[in-house]
């Protein structure tokens, strides 16, 4: 499986009957799934069929999605005729134009397109909007855009891992540094660790000969890296197992990031040596760039 960036964007567009639509979808890192959907209200069921779709294919990432709908031009719209208020205005008409007869005056003929101008008489249908239409269109159609979505963030993913791979080869060259020069410092912790001895043999008067054996051996420690670097191999190999393994790794990676730093701290700490600490601090710094990589990673 390939690694998912959380990074991702897609739009789409369709219509239906007297309606058309337009959907946008982006995503940024989050810890979790925190879906954002912006959906109209009379559009029921719509919103639980594409919070189920996201869900289903999403396992991080801060996702919001705004749908747009739109009714076609009205123009287009049915017209209709209204009967009560042009029975009104037919009787209104025949009264005055009885009363004119009687007082002797001649009107001019009323004609149709008269009676239509008038307003009121001319109107636009006014059907119900069902949603259920256009929530199976919608519902059907995200798919595609979905898909568009995801191969955007898996794009986005592939260049992550070309990425977070390099900085490992980068890690492994500094851990490999690291190594040598430790080795070569040898001499140089063996001569401190004589001065400390010959100052603790000083003042050795009335000092328990186990609790001086315990003083020495933590000299000794606090001057050894091998266990940090040797668990340096380990994340190593760890983190790149994950990457080979793909999918939702993200949380895991970020864990390990943690280790990487860790060690990387404990060795400029036991370093007694300028070299070392350069190459400690050459490490802190891959690292720290490492884990910015990875929190974009679903």
């Amino acid at each position: 499986m390939a690694i998912h960036s959380m990074t991702g964007f897609a739009v789409g567009q369709g219509s239906i009957g007297a309606h058309s639509w337009s959907c946008e979808l982006r995503s940024v890192n989050a810890k979790g799934l925190d879906l954002r959907l912006r959906i109209p209200d009379w559009l029921e069921g719509l919103e639980a069929n594409l919070r189920g779709q996201l869900s289903k294919e999403l396992s991080r990432g801060n996702v919001s999605m705004t749908l747009r709908i739109n009714r076609v031009e009205e123009a287009a719209a049915t017209l209709q005729i209204n009967q009560t208020l042009l029975a009104t205005l037919i009787n209104s008409i025949a009264a005055v134009e009885t009363q004119a007869s009687n007082a002797g005056l001649a009107l001019s003929q009323t004609s149709a397109a008269d009676l239509l101008a008038q307003r009121g008489v001319l109107e636009q249908a006014t059907g119900t909007d069902d949603p259920a239409p256009i929530v199976s269109a919608i519902s059907k159609d995200f798919a595609a855009i979905l898909s568009d979505f995801i191969n955007m963030r898996a794009s986005e993913g592939a260049a992550l891992n070309t990425v977070l791979r390099e900085q490992l080869d980068q890690i492994s060259d500094l851990r490999s540094e690291a190594t040598r020069r430790a080795d070569a410092r040898k001499d140089e912790v063996a001569a401190t660790l004589r001065v400390n001895l010959a100052r603790v043999l000083e003042n050795t008067d009335g000092v328990d000969e186990g609790r001086l054996a315990q003083e020495l051996a933590l000299l000794a420690v606090k001057s050894d890296v091998t266990e940090e670097l040797d668990r340096l191999t380990a994340h190593l190999a760890a983190a790149r197992d994950l990457l080979a393994k793909g999918g939702a790794v993200g949380r895991k990676l970020d864990f390990l990031m943690q280790e990487f730093n860790r060690e990387a701290n404990t060795l400029c700490a036991k370093a007694q040596n300028s070299d070392l600490t350069a190459v400690g601090l050459e490490l802190k710094a891959v690292i720290d760039q490492m884990r910015e990589q990875v929190q974009n990673i679903e």
